[in-house]
């Protein structure tokens, strides 16, 4: 990481990580619901963006499917089940990167690995 850091061409620019607390809710507004980011921003140290988003493409459309006569209920479907899995990966993902940015680091992730051995 040193030489990767020591032989880059141009400066670094440090970038914050953004997340929204885990257990982060909105209530419901009729006609709007969100995917994505927008619904579930989290740090990407357990790898859960991508495979929360591409849950974030069908669900909205298959909850519309389920319910065709009721606008107000395929949200309210989707929002159900987008809770839950997207609290659950950004525990996670704070997890993670509380273990790799420990004072001690990386043994915090050495630890973790070793423990599920």
């Amino acid at each position: 990481m040193r030489a990767l850091i020591a032989d880059a061409d141009g400066v670094l620019v440090p970038r914050r990580i953004h997340a929204l607390p885990f257990g982060h809710r909105w209530d419901r507004t009729p006609g709007v619901t969100l995917l994505g980011d927008a619904a579930h921003l989290m740090s990407p140290f357990a790898g859960e963006g991508a495979n929360l988003a591409m849950l974030d493409g069908p669900e909205p459309g298959l909850a519309l499917a389920a319910h065709p006569d009721d606008t107000e209920a395929a949200p309210t479907a989707y929002e159900a089940r987008l809770f839950p899995r997207s609290e659950a990966a950004a525990a996670e993902s704070a997890r993670s990167g509380v273990l790799l940015f420990r004072a001690d680091a990386p043994q915090g992730l050495v630890d973790a690995f070793a423990a599920h051995s």
